[in-house]
């Protein structure tokens, strides 16, 4: 119960209820930090998905490498990250919040990396250069998160990280059409594609360096004062809420196959020619695009974590699509990826949004960290399991395999999706 304060006047109530519909609106306005954010990651993912549109087909018809090779590898690339993430977390929330700092050493990081691709052609050498290229993006991702979440009033997370995530997918978009170009007009296509990504990996830091704020300017710190021994991993997983959110993602993670993986299935259904592979990430991309910012918004009003789940339903319909003997046409094509952009628009940001609501500002970084520490590394061992099983039953029976495993662990994730019991507030719920 609260005491009435004397000072109350009659008009209270409606001096109230303007305070409320003016937060509604603060909310859906989405901040210009989020959106420089948006600008360095929409140039940023141009530069990268350039490099994996074309990554796997290098790798598999170029490097001959077998199944098993080439997920051992997409784990090393995907997966490097995920240890590196706990250490920017850390970094980022030391002296106030160095977000800035920490995010412009990892998007550098990754912009040295692409030209070095010109230079190694064996195994070892490319998958030392893909790692130091995902060690540059798990330095930035939790930094650039927290930035986001930090701009953001708590009500609009959702819509903020889906602004942010639909102009980083429309960098994801123009990747694999300007790698498909490049291949088709250069001699030495894969070389090209190399040098071009390392070029717009540069502005992308030059944008982050002269148009981010410092500061996240966003709403003013309310939470409690945090104990130090929150600041650590073992900390704040003693927290409930992210210590939930850390163990669904986990499961979850453990059977999310690769999109590179995703791919190589679904050209094998089509029968497309090598030239005509880096489109595929193009359909995902738009999907994602015209998703992000919709479904963004829809968890702000319906639960950030409900529509997490439901984002792996539809990763289970598309894996579901891929395993039914129907032929490869293009209608099966379009179905598996828009069911995979509508998978990465329910989860991607909505996941970060989550986080954010479960740790206090002072560990922003670091409570992002730990969570998408776990969806890495989980991500990582699925690779290397996939492949390997891919390697011994073909991908068909892989592939049910991982879909037969992601609907349990959805299953088992429902109540870990609840909010725990004790101290539940409304921002909780979400």
């Amino acid at each position: 119960m609260y005491l009435a304060d004397s000072r109350t006047t009659p008009d209270a109530p409606g001096t109230a209820g303007r305070a409320q519909r003016a937060g509604r609106r603060a909310a859906a306005v989405v901040p210009g930090t989020v959106l420089a954010l948006g600008t360095v990651s929409l140039i940023t993912d141009v530069s990268s998905e350039m490099v994996t549109a074309v990554l796997p087909l290098y790798l598999v018809t170029g490097l001959r490498l077998s199944p098993l090779g080439f997920g051992l590898l997409d784990g090393v690339y995907n997966g490097a990250s995920a240890l590196v993430r706990l250490v920017g977390g850390r970094l980022s929330d030391r002296r106030g919040g160095s977000h800035k700092a920490v995010a412009t050493v990892g998007y550098g990081l990754s912009a040295v990396c692409k030209p070095l691709l010109l230079l190694v052609h064996s195994l070892p050498l490319i998958g030392a250069v893909l790692a130091a290229d995902r060690t540059g993006k798990g330095l930035r991702t939790a930094p650039r998160d927290a930035l986001i979440s930090l701009a953001s009033e708590p009500a609009g997370r959702g819509r903020a990280f889906g602004a942010h995530r639909a102009m980083d997918t429309a960098g994801a978009l123009l990747g694999p059409l300007v790698a498909f170009l490049i291949l088709r007009a250069a001699a030495d296509g894969y070389d090209a594609v190399f040098t071009v990504s390392g070029c717009v990996a540069a502005l992308g830091v030059l944008v982050l360096l002269l148009f981010v704020p410092g500061h996240h300017g966003g709403p003013r710190r309310t939470d409690a004062p945090t104990s130090r021994h929150e600041t650590h991993v073992r900390g704040l997983l003693r927290r409930p809420e992210v210590r939930r959110l850390t163990a669904c993602a986990v499961l979850l993670g453990l059977t999310t196959v690769s999109d590179s993986f995703l791919y190589l299935t679904l050209q094998r259904r089509l029968h497309l020619s090598e030239s005509w592979f880096p489109l595929l990430p193009l359909g995902t991309a738009a999907a994602f695009l015209l998703l992000a910012l919709p479904l963004g918004a829809v968890a702000d009003r319906v639960g950030r974590r409900r529509l997490f789940l439901c984002g792996h339903l539809a990763l289970l319909g598309a894996y579901g699509v891929l395993i039914v003997p129907a032929g490869g046409t293009p209608a099966l094509a379009c179905l598996v990826l828009v069911l995979h952009g509508s998978f990465y628009a329910a989860t991607d940001g909505v996941l970060a949004a989550a986080t954010a609501d479960a740790v206090p500002e002072a560990v922003r970084g670091s409570g992002l960290a730990v969570v998408q520490t776990g969806q890495a590394t989980a991500r990582f061992v699925c690779s290397i399991a996939f492949g390997a099983a891919w390697t011994a039953w073909g991908d068909r029976t892989a592939l049910g395999a991982a879909a037969a495993g992601l609907a349990v662990c959805a299953a088992a994730s429902v109540p870990l999706l609840r909010p725990a019991a004790p101290h539940t507030t409304q921002e909780d719920a979400r």
